[in-house]
């Protein structure tokens, strides 16, 4: 019986295993626990939380040092994608982000009172809110989108452009089945 001290204990965070695979563990742990119950989906999806923590952490790491939060990012960078002359209204803005209207209202007023964005109410009585890029926030959605997706090809770069290209398929089908389910 190997000795208790060496062992994690009971309440420790699945990632704290002693393991290089922890979900394989958790899947075992389960099994053995409560036979029968489907584990199949452990070793998807415990990696998956995982990685997004990771991800998530780098990321928040990274903007901190660039004075930027990631719900400005979001913003400056849907509305950057957007194309020239980088306008979107709210609705647009709502539709492109995975945000609700109220947190998209709130992303644009602190927005706007950091001089990254202005806004104005269309004149067609429709009372649709236009949200502009200004320069100041065109310059900084530049050098922060450069400093971000620089760090995050680095993040993936184990895998080859073609392990890449095949996990993203994957992954989208993975996320295009899941998402039809949990609507």
């Amino acid at each position: 019986m190997p000795d208790k001290s060496s062992r994690p204990p009971a309440d420790a965070y699945p990632f704290d295993a002693p393991s290089d695979y922890p979900a394989a563990e958790i899947a075992r742990a389960w099994q053995r626990e409560r036979p029968g119950v489907p584990t199949d989906s452990i070793g998807i999806v415990t990696p998956l939380w995982r990685l997004a923590k990771l991800f998530a952490d780098d990321r928040r790491r990274l903007l901190a040092e660039l004075g930027v939060d990631p719900a400005t990012l979001d913003l400056l960078s849907v509305l950057r994608r957007s194309g020239p002359p980088y306008e979107l209204s709210t609705r647009e803005l709502t539709a492109r982000t995975l945000v609700t209207a109220g947190a998209i209202s709130q992303r644009v007023s602190r927005a706007e009172e950091a001089g990254l964005v202005s806004r104005r109410t269309e004149q067609d009585g429709s009372r649709l809110v236009t949200v502009s890029l200004t320069p100041h926030g065109h310059d900084l959605i530049e050098r922060t989108v450069d400093q971000v997706l620089t760090r995050e090809a680095e993040l993936v770069s184990s895998l080859t452009p073609q392990r890449r290209d095949l996990l993203a398929d994957h992954l989208e089908e993975l996320l295009e089945a899941v998402r039809s389910q949990v609507r």
